[in-house]
């Protein structure tokens, strides 16, 4: 009985871990039946639409789903990525310009006096040794990006990491 109960057990957390991800061509309507409803959608000036399906704050991933004019799925994307963050650049990319590229942040801090938010995100990057990381963009009121950082995630508790305690 004890061992039916780990094996039951194994395989929920096994399901749980992998996310099987649609297959380009499928309609919108398929994408949200296998994925649920996107945290945000936001429809751009060709007609493309990106559904946004964060992991957080469990988990360290931002999934788009690119759908195009004819509502049908171009592409998954995992947007969290050092590729993606090395794009956004200080006093220029606008808060506009960080939802579209990494969707919508995990938490919003605000800093009434600096005045600034501080959009929070959960993710992993090459060489941090498996530890999650915070990314970190400050906007500044009139929705301009002032600083970009990423370091040490000090929620990785949530993770189950306890390298970092």
């Amino acid at each position: 009985m004890k061992r039916a109960f780990i094996f039951a057990a194994a395989a929920a957390l096994t399901a749980c871990s992998t996310m099987r991800m649609p297959e380009p061509g499928i309609s919108a309507s398929q994408l949200e039946a296998q994925m649920g409803p996107a945290a945000d959608k936001r429809v751009h000036s060709d007609g493309e639409t990106l559904y946004y399906y964060p992991s957080q704050p469990y988990g360290l991933a931002m999934y788009v789903a690119r759908v195009g004019a004819d509502g049908r799925l171009i592409a998954m994307e995992q947007r969290l990525t050092q590729e993606n963050v090395a794009k956004l650049e200080k006093g220029k990319s606008r808060a506009d310009d960080v939802r579209d590229l990494i969707g919508p942040p995990w938490r919003v801090w605000p800093f009434p006096r600096m005045p600034r938010d501080i959009w929070e995100y959960r993710m992993s990057i090459n060489g941090a040794g498996g530890v999650p990381q915070g990314l970190y963009v400050q906007i500044s009121p009139d929705g301009v990006v002032r600083e970009v950082y990423i370091e040490n995630d000090p929620d990785a508790r949530l993770s189950g990491d306890t390298s970092t305690r």
